[in-house]
């Protein structure tokens, strides 16, 4: 069985640019021996291949030994490095602070210690500019190392001015550390667990929360302070359902980027994230008119130099973006039209496959699966929602759990009755397992294990008696993740009028719109 896009070298060729890989061919005949021109037909080897496969590529390249291509295949994966390295980025920040200090090295190595201090002193400024808070910590224990060994006479005071600077440097390092692993931990919980289901997940949520949240975090005012600040408490008020604080969060995490628009250059990932999270908030919160808005800011931002600069940019650029498409289709009814999107994204999935992590292509085939079901076409959403289904339970269990559920609807909705008992159980089982089952999940079977035995106009009734139970629970937070993922009021209503999931979810867009206009007048 061949090992297929597992390979590291094989990914890193796939990952190169058509410029990266004449310069990488380039740097190799320029620093290289003759014998190292098996780097060259590796690399090309690798390149022509659509998936890593060991036996194919040995078979093709008889030259290539078995023994040797370990050896060869880290060799090539080093020399590629080397010769991105040589490539100048003037918009990575960082790479250009990690050359500034080669450069003060150098200069310490030969014995130029005031110069090599001019280069720190540029280093410090430059860091500080551009909130590299590490940076600019490293530059300062380099200088004080430099005049603990030597007599320099730079400046006056100069070891109770450089004590100052480490000793707040410090200081807001370690604040920020304690942030940004605040943050990290509750995003971790969010991707494996997803939103509180109970009063016991919400209390473990608080008081993680309320432990690790530093007392004076609120003091201090660095960029990369503020922003982890603001990120921890929308993971918190996202976990919560505090959809609330989730916005206003969100909205504080985009406003200090564009209130200094130099971090936009330096962190883009960062600020890609925030615009899609202000994004998901307005959607949550139906905030049609400010999404629109903001959906039209990462458009515009998606078309720019900034966003295509490296692939990281690129993808982050791509999923943010195609979310946010998507989710406009979700609010406005629109599901049918929403489909032809499916192709564009299948077809970057493909193209950025060794770039996206699972997360993200669970959350789209999901997404897309809502749609089919959403326009009737309920046999494709089955056929996206297998795709979670058969994937390997790691992540997002509460995903795989709607995912099954929305999969059970599908074939009620087909009428697949032989298949049905089986499910019903099969799905129950597991959302109980993974401790998913809510009061809504409950008198969702409760009603599917009944519907066997109904006829056609009982079965009506039904539908009524559990739309008005259902409708009682949505302001409820700990039931509300049943509605975000699942709009199970919407189909029932659809249910109930005969007509389509998305004529029921367009003419409830029409009318908040409508709503809206009264109020503005």
């Amino acid at each position: 069985m061949p090992k297929r896009l597992t390979d590291e070298l094989f990914q890193l060729i796939k990952s190169l640019e058509k410029a990266e890989k004449r310069n990488f061919k380039l740097f190799v005949q320029r620093n290289a021996s003759s014998p190292d021109m098996k780097t060259i037909q590796l690399f090309d080897a690798l390149d022509k291949l659509d998936d890593y496969d060991e036996e194919v590529l040995l078979k093709r390249n008889p030259d290539i030994k078995k023994q040797q291509l370990s050896n060869l295949k880290s060799h090539v994966y080093r020399q590629i490095l080397a010769s991105l390295r040589v490539l100048r980025d003037e918009n990575n920040i960082q790479l250009q602070l990690h050359e500034y200090m080669d450069h003060a090295r150098i200069l310490y190595d030969k014995g130029l210690y005031l110069q090599s201090l001019k280069t720190l002193e540029k280093i410090k400024e430059f860091a500080r500019e551009h909130n590299q808070l590490t940076y600019a910590l490293q530059a300062l224990i380099f200088e004080k190392k430099i005049e603990a060994l030597y007599i320099t006479r730079s400046i006056e005071n100069r070891a109770e001015v450089l004590a100052k600077e480490v000793e707040e440097a410090d200081n807001r390092l370690t604040m920020l550390n304690k942030l940004s692993n605040l943050s990290l931990q509750l995003y971790s919980w969010y991707i494996n667990m997803g939103h509180a289901r109970d009063d016991k997940d919400r209390m473990a949520v608080k008081a993680f929360f309320e432990t690790n949240l530093p007392q004076n975090a609120r003091l201090y005012k660095g960029f990369y302070e503020r922003h982890y600040f603001y990120e921890s408490y929308c993971w918190y008020g996202f976990i919560l359902q505090d959809l609330l604080m989730y916005f206003r969060y969100c909205q504080k995490w985009v406003d200090a980027f564009e209130g200094e628009p130099i971090m936009i250059k330096v962190d883009t990932q960062l600020y890609i994230k925030g615009l899609h999270n202000l994004l998901n908030a307005h959607f949550m919160l139906l905030n049609y008119d400010r999404f629109i808005a903001d959906l039209q800011k990462l458009e515009k931002f998606y078309h720019s130099k900034q966003a295509n600069c490296n692939d990281n940019n690129r993808v982050q650029s791509f999923i943010y973006l195609y979310t946010a498409k998507l989710n406009k289709h979700f609010l406005e009814g629109s599901f049918t039209e929403g489909l032809t999107l499916v192709p564009e994204i299948e077809a970057k999935i493909q193209e950025y496959r060794l770039k996206m992590d699972r997360h993200r292509i669970l959350v789209f085939y999901y997404k897309i699966a809502c749609l089919y079901f959403g326009s009737g076409d309920n046999e494709k959403a089955i056929e996206y929602l297998n795709r979670i289904i058969n994937w390997k339970v790691d992540l997002r269990t509460d995903l795989q759990c709607y995912s099954r559920l929305l999969h059970l609807i599908a074939h009620y909705e087909l009428g697949n009755y032989d298949l049905l008992e089986y499910l019903i159980k099969s799905v129950y089982r597991f959302m109980a397992k993974m401790q998913n089952l809510s009061i809504v999940e409950e008198e969702i079977f409760r009603f599917l294990r009944k519907s066997f035995h109904l006829d056609k106009k009982q079965v009506k009734s039904a539908f009524v008696v559990l739309k008005d139970k259902l409708e009682k629970y949505k302001d409820n937070p700990l039931e509300s993740r049943s509605f975000m993922y699942l709009d199970i009021i919407s189909w029932l209503e659809s249910k109930i009028k005969n007509v389509p999931v998305q004529d029921v979810m367009r003419e409830k867009y029409l009318e908040a719109m409508n709503r809206s206009k009264q109020k503005s007048v």
